[in-house]
């Protein structure tokens, strides 16, 4: 099927590790052009490194954009495809218009924001017990307010533009008890819902994807040293954690980056405002 993505630009927060990292891949294989964005300056560069390679780039050859040292343009074979990353704060109002100017300046603005940058499983995990209030906050403050001030920022360029696909990466915590950083997931589908509401009627549609337990990059060396402190092997913890999914496996961060390809397409134009989860299954509950 072919997506109708060649050409449309993406702006993918949380890009430089996970799934953030994943759905950057699957779009830039889609013909999108790649605005990566992450705290950390080093994997930041190093992903846009290998996305480079990916698109056809002779590695390397880099340009210093934007204030500081913080931003950089990637140059390409094939000079028709752009590929930018530029680290970024989400926490923080000017780093979002930073973030902005340089997507619109430099890049030619954003039809497809993924709002990815979070905290792994959240910081607040214990139970109330222990539960860290200003930890929470700043989980809050992060993936809610944080993909509120992204959304916010680029509306009005997709506006204009009477075109665009928002992705909110959100997390089956929304749907089972178990933590307090969990909340932060279930408040993603309120905010997605009402923005949903609100853009549609530009052409934009709104909509958050739940991931369960996903592979990626940090999971062996997790699931390496839960073996050692249990005295098991790799294959038996993943085998445990395998036995609440559906399909028995643990999904990979690239399975939720072809969801992610699918609705930020012109093919998705049906769906917005929804929930979907693309955890293989896992959990009981019923959800109408």
């Amino acid at each position: 099927m072919d997506l109708e993505l060649v050409g449309k630009k993406a702006l993918i927060t949380g890009g430089s590790r996970g799934i953030g990292k994943a759905i950057a891949f699957e779009l830039a294989k889609e013909g999108v052009d790649i605005l990566i964005t992450s705290r950390n300056l080093d994997d930041l560069n190093a992903t846009a490194q290998d996305i480079a390679v990916a698109m056809g780039s002779r590695v390397g050859n880099t340009q210093p954009i934007g204030p500081g040292r913080s931003a950089r343009r990637y140059d390409l074979v094939d000079s028709e495809r752009s590929l930018y990353s530029v680290r970024a704060d989400t926490t923080k109002d000017s780093e979002v218009e930073n973030m902005l100017n340089i997507a619109t300046q430099h890049f030619g603005g954003v039809d497809i924001l993924v709002n990815n940058a979070a905290a792994p499983g959240g910081l607040v995990g214990g139970g109330l017990e222990y539960a860290n209030t200003d930890d929470l906050l700043t989980d809050i403050n992060t993936k809610v307010v944080g993909y509120l001030r992204c959304a916010k920022a680029v509306a009005p360029h997709m506006q204009r533009n009477g075109w665009g696909r928002i992705i909110n990466i959100g997390g089956l915590a929304a749907r089972n008890a178990g933590t307090y950083s969990g909340l932060r997931n279930l408040s993603l589908v309120h905010m997605t819902k009402t923005m949903s509401a609100e853009l549609g009627q530009f052409g934009i549609t709104v909509n958050v994807i739940h991931p369960g337990t996903t592979i990626t990059e940090r999971s062996a060396p997790m699931y390496e040293a839960q073996a050692q402190r249990e005295g098991t092997t790799r294959a038996e913890v993943e085998a445990q954690v395998a036995s609440g999914i559906a399909v028995g496996r643990i999904i990979d961060a690239s399975e939720v980056a072809y969801v992610a390809a699918f609705i930020a397409s012109p093919k998705a134009g049906a769906i917005t405002g929804e929930a979907i989860a693309a955890g293989g299954g896992a959990g009981n509950a019923v959800h109408q």
